[in-house]
């Protein structure tokens, strides 16, 4: 398995989740991965887990002082970025009616502001046709209560990859996005809901999925793996959604 052989990757949010599942996969693709996030103990823990060819950056999607220096310690260690994987993320929820201004703000630096400036941070550092995957989410086209801010900065992101993709293929970087549906990371517990309320929401978003279960960080790492490698070399501007079912029958 070396579809990604000598690459070198980045990952935001890359120590729990989605993220270590997909360094996982490109690790055992053959790339040297980095992996960036706020608390040195759960990268640590990460590192140690993924062994050789990975390293982990900490630090804040929020200030762009942490972004470059996440970009500038990569290629000291590795050089030049072959893959971007932009999936650091909040996702809790609230009412519109009982959003703070407190509360709008978190949300949009970190999933929104964050996102943005990791790729116009890495731009520089990306090496000639250079991917970039950029998570979204299923939310981003539906209207699920509580989700305001979860849904709107994640339907953002989806025109960010549309709009970096015509500024970027002239220098044959891919940019694309990757739309989990309902999966099973430790996300989810953090949402915001009391525990019965997050236990009968998650029974009634089951019922929806054809597939009747959640998906798994791994699948979504595979799916991820497909946008990084020439595999996808005539996909650029999209957004593959991978749900189960969920917004599709």
């Amino acid at each position: 398995m070396d579809k990604l052989k000598n690459k070198v990757a980045v990952i935001t949010g890359g120590s729990s989740g989605i993220g270590l599942a997909t360094a996982k996969e490109f690790l055992a693709n053959g790339a040297k991965v980095v992996i960036f996030g706020r608390y040195i103990q759960t990268l640590n823990e990460a590192v140690k887990e993924l062994g050789t060819n990975s390293y982990a950056v900490q630090g804040d999607v929020c200030k762009l002082t942490d972004l470059d220096n996440l970009f500038s310690e990569t290629k000291s260690k590795f050089g030049g970025i072959d893959i971007l994987f932009i999936n650091a993320a909040q996702a809790k929820l609230a009412p519109i009616s009982e959003t703070s201004e407190v509360f709008f703000d978190e949300m949009i630096n970190i999933n929104f502001k964050g996102a943005y400036f990791s790729l116009q941070r890495a731009i520089p550092y990306l090496n000639k046709n250079a991917t970039v995957i950029i998570t979204t989410s299923w939310l981003n086209s539906i209207g699920f209560s509580g989700s305001s801010l979860l849904s709107a900065s994640k339907a953002a992101l989806r025109s960010i990859a549309r709009v970096a993709s015509a500024e970027l293929v002239s220098k044959g970087i891919r940019v694309n996005a990757i739309s989990p549906g309902a999966i099973a990371t430790p996300l989810w517990k953090k949402i915001g809901l009391p525990e019965e309320i997050l236990k009968a929401a998650g029974e009634a978003i089951t019922s929806q999925i054809p597939l009747k279960r959640w998906g798994q960080p791994e699948e979504i790492a595979k799916a991820v793996l497909f946008l990084a490698s020439d595999d996808s070399s005539y996909i650029v501007g999209n957004e593959l959604i991978v749900d189960g079912g969920l917004r599709q029958i």
